[in-house]
Order: structure tokens, then C-alpha cells, then sequence
């Protein structure tokens, strides 16, 4: 029972070392290259550590919410990403995300692959307090990606600005604090003019 527990256990560790392979259509800040999942969730998790006091529930789960954000896009590896503002993609995203969530946490023993799979869909639900400051993180890290690049996705996919604000403003429910920065921000890139009105 140990032996095949751990067997699982390092066949779901062999598959998400996948979600290296999946690009994002979000630029590194140097605008060298398309960062991929796996380093797009790395870097919320140590933002969910830099930024915990923002969040608008003083006592929020960090350990939780760093969990939520390491495994939220494992769906990837089988879904693809997502770019966040094509609806057309858009339209079957839940579909396919569900089906990868299905197969790839059931890789793993049940126990584990019950308490992830839980973890998964809370931070889809955006109920709790931990998945709503997650979800903000999660939604604040390719904002300033693309307001340090001067927009250079948003323009090279037309973006304009009502679609930033429509995607992005349930920030607030996780961390207003966040959401007022990140709202200044994209009035000043409208003004710049890194951003269409």
C-alpha cells in the first residue's frame, strides 16, 4: 500500500512538471519571452507571502490560500491556457478545465486527491476569503506585468481598457487595497497611452 501511495504520488509530481511547457500570453517584465504557468504560479504564491496584510480578511489562511495559488492552473497542463481576454476561448474553458481537473488530481491517492481537488474548487468559486485573495493576486500579477511593459499585450491583442477593469475588479473582494492601486494604474496607462480607452 505505502509502495503504490508513493508510486501516485511521484507520477503526479512527474505530470505537473508539465505546467513548465505551458506559455501564458503574458510578457516577463523584460519582455524577453511569454512567462509559462508554472512560473506565473510561483510568483503569486510568494506575492500571497509580500502582500498577506493587504488582504481584506485580517486572519485570511496564508498557508491556504499559497496552496490554492501553487495548484490552481495544474488544469492547464491538459486545458491549455486560457488568454484572458479572448471570449471565444473563453466559451468552453470551464468544460475543459473540469475534465482536466477530473483526471490530473485523481493521479494522486484519494485523500490528497480529494483535498486539492477541494482547494481547486474553492478558488474557482471565489466564496471564501482565501480564494477571493487569491483570485485577486492571481488577476494582479499579469496587470502589472502589463503596465511595466507599457501594455505590450494588451496592445498586440487590442485590449481596451473597459475589458481590464471588467476582468479585474472583483479584486476588491479579496483585497480592496489592491484593486484601488491596480485602478489608479490603469488610468495611467490610458493616459500614457499604453492602454485604448
Amino acid at each position: 500500500m505505502e509502495k503504490q501511495r508513493l508510486t501516485r504520488q511521484i507520477e503526479f509530481i512527474l505530470t505537473v512538471d508539465r505546467l513548465k511547457t505551458v506559455n501564458r500570453r503574458t510578457y516577463l517584465t523584460d519582455t524577453s519571452r511569454f512567462e509559462n504557468s508554472a512560473e506565473h504560479s510561483w510568483h503569486i504564491a510568494l506575492m500571497a507571502l509580500v502582500l498577506a496584510e493587504h488582504s481584506n480578511t485580517p486572519d485570511v489562511n496564508m498557508l491556504r490560500v499559497i496552496k490554492m495559488l501553487l495548484i490552481h492552473d495544474l488544469v492547464e497542463i491538459d486545458a491549455g491556457d486560457t488568454f484572458a481576454y479572448d471570449r471565444k476561448a473563453r466559451q468552453d474553458k470551464q468544460q475543459r478545465e473540469q475534465a482536466a481537473a477530473d483526471r490530473i488530481f485523481n493521479l494522486l491517492p484519494p485523500d490528497q486527491a480529494s483535498h486539492f481537488r477541494g482547494l481547486w474548487d474553492e478558488f474557482e468559486a471565489r466564496q471564501t476569503p482565501e480564494a477571493c485573495f487569491a483570485s485577486a493576486l492571481d488577476r494582479l500579477q499579469p496587470l502589472l506585468h502589463n503596465l511595466y511593459t507599457r501594455g505590450k499585450s494588451w496592445q498586440e491583442h487590442g485590449v481596451k481598457k473597459d475589458q481590464v477593469v471588467d476582468l479585474n475588479r472583483h479584486m476588491a473582494d479579496g483585497a480592496s487595497a489592491l484593486w484601488d492601486f491596480a485602478d489608479a494604474w490603469i488610468e495611467k496607462a490610458v493616459e500614457q497611452g499604453d492602454l485604448a480607452e
